[in-house]
């Protein structure tokens, strides 16, 4: 593993963010520990524990001090409390290790920055649409303040870091064919959205691809890196399931459908600072 040379203050902020993350998969092994050890697909209809596969960043799960937060967490415990579900959360950093979790059977349900696109809609269903996001691009400031590139057509022949199976890799792809040059692509297996934000700011990456979600949470701490190009436009968030699961993806559908009319939803949109998606 490449070892870090943290750059322009960031160290403070990227050890107090790392113990974050530790600390957060400690307290979820200790919380789950004494619930349902494996999920399956029929789990959920037969009224058991929904396993479910959790992205760790600001948008999905989250530390703030001795809290777990996020809004796609915040929102799975008010569905499970509004509909007396048994919950267990698996956390993960990567969005390939949720899809082995969801493919094998031990999860039944994977909640992370995920935009409804067609990559993904061979094998997976999408489930109703939780709020409105988008991919931007994390750079590093220059000495004035400044963005080292002015626009999206300064990407040509740049290599950018997106966490690996993102589906954002397509839409880099038909952007480099739109500016006409080619911009690499380097997945990255370890590290989630926010610790590749992060990693733009120590000077280890030099540019990643993100949710804007993410990313303005991490800017929000660490000034030295900018968020404010955009690679494409606002798309649906949503969980997704196996293709098999579908009374599992009915029931949810329901569940955030009525959720959606309540002054609670509005004020989780509000708390995380994101768009309501308009109805399909």
């Amino acid at each position: 593993m490449q070892q870090f040379k943290l750059k322009n203050g960031a160290l403070g902020t990227y050890i107090a963010l790392l113990a974050g993350v530790l600390m957060l998969m400690f307290m979820l092994k200790q919380c789950s520990s004494s619930r349902t050890d494996r999920g399956n697909a029929g789990a959920f209809a037969s009224g058991d524990t929904l396993n479910v596969a959790i992205d760790y960043s600001p948008m999905s799960m989250y530390m703030n001090g001795d809290t777990i937060g996020g809004f796609n967490y915040d929102m799975l415990r008010e569905l499970a409390a509004i509909n007396n579900l048994k919950l267990k959360f698996h956390p993960v950093n990567s969005l390939e290790r949720a899809m082995e979790l969801l493919d094998s059977g031990y999860c039944n349900l994977i909640v992370a920055d995920l935009p409804i696109t067609t990559d993904y809609d061979e094998r997976y269903l999408f489930i109703e649409p939780t709020f409105l996001d988008r991919s931007v691009l994390v750079q590093r400031r220059d000495s004035t303040g400044e963005k080292m590139l002015k626009s999206v057509l300064d990407l040509a022949g740049k290599r950018v870091r997106v966490v690996a199976g993102a589906p954002v890799v397509n839409r880099i792809n038909n952007l480099g064919r739109e500016i006409g040059d080619t911009i690499y692509i380097d997945m990255d297996s370890t590290y989630s959205a926010e610790q590749l934000a992060m990693l733009v700011a120590a000077g280890e990456v030099d540019y990643a691809v993100v949710n804007e979600g993410v990313a303005r949470k991490v800017a929000a701490k660490i000034s030295e890196i900018d968020v404010t190009t955009n690679i494409s436009f606002s798309q649906f968030q949503s969980w997704i399931t196996n293709k098999s699961n579908i009374e599992l993806k009915n029931s949810i559908d329901s569940m955030i459908i009525r959720y959606k009319n309540t002054q609670a939803y509005e004020e989780l949109l509000k708390r995380y600072h994101v768009s309501r998606p308009p109805r399909q």
